[in-house]
């Protein structure tokens, strides 16, 4: 079947059928020319071969590491990638539709020619032995290029597509952490704040308790100031009265002196008219 021929010895097997072909002399022109053409590839299959070396360039240039995510998806946002975006699907499916087609007939080509009956009648006559490895040689050939392709294909797409949700991750990404820095700012900012006001509430609970300890030495100092004004205050109240006690007996005695004048006034005259 498919692998009853290696990767490895193969190609150096059809290289010297090729050769021994040229070497041999020519039995037949008509033979030679037709298994001449059975190494050459047909056009699909050119066609095939370099969409397979065009896709290998385009991985390896998606896969260079030193182009970042972001990079690329500023190429894919390029106006020509948003004019194909309308064709994209229905040329995806399109060539995954043809290669794995082509794969389909790779594998039948390697089947058919890898069946025991073609080997049996091949070694009937040596030219058809020839023919049939070469037909076989051509169909493996077919088989890897086809089917590499489709991976390649594949792999290319899925490439494309991680690229652009690694971007898009990237750029979240940096914007969280913006409004992660941001946010932290912010709280830095809200507790410096906090310990400034615990700051100035702290110095005015000292000063607080510094006014309320002078206002309590004031006022203690004013009720001894106040108390020693009561005191002095009784002591006026008292001397006013002693002195309002001493007026009133002066008063009393001013009047018994007066009346004792009047009365020794009043008996000169009368001793006056009796002498």
């Amino acid at each position: 079947m498919i692998c009853s021929i290696s990767i490895q010895t193969f190609p150096c097997r059809a290289v010297a059928l090729i050769q021994k072909f040229n070497e041999r002399p020519c039995d037949s022109d008509k033979l030679d020319c037709s298994l001449a053409q059975k190494t050459t590839m047909s056009l699909q299959w050119t066609a095939v071969a370099f969409f397979l070396y065009a896709e290998i360039v385009v991985n390896l240039i998606l896969c260079i590491p030193f182009i970042s995510a972001h990079r690329w998806r500023v190429v894919f946002r390029w106006r020509i990638w948003g004019w194909l975006s309308s064709y994209w699907n229905k040329a995806f499916f399109a060539m995954i539709t043809v290669l794995v087609v082509l794969f389909i007939d790779a594998v039948r080509e390697v089947q058919k020619y890898s069946a025991p009956q073609s080997t049996q009648d091949a070694t009937v006559n040596p030219n058809l032995y020839d023919n049939v490895h070469m037909k076989l040689f051509r169909a493996q050939r077919n088989l890897y290029i086809s089917g590499f392709s489709l991976f390649l294909w594949l792999t290319m797409c899925r490439v494309v597509t991680l690229l652009n949700k690694t971007a898009i991750t990237l750029e979240n990404s940096a914007e969280l952490q913006a409004q992660v820095d941001a946010a932290l700012k912010e709280a830095k900012q809200h507790q410096e704040k906090e310990q400034m006001f615990k700051k100035v509430i702290s110095e005015g609970e000292k000063s607080m308790a510094a006014t309320k300890e002078q206002l309590k030495l004031e006022l203690e100092k004013l009720s001894s100031q106040l108390k020693a004004a009561e005191e002095d205050r009784r002591k006026s109240n008292a001397e006013v009265e002693a002195m309002k006690r001493q007026a009133k007996g002066l008063a009393l005695e001013y009047d018994r002196l007066l009346r004792e004048h009047h009365q020794l006034q009043n008996q000169r005259p009368e001793d006056k008219k009796d002498q």
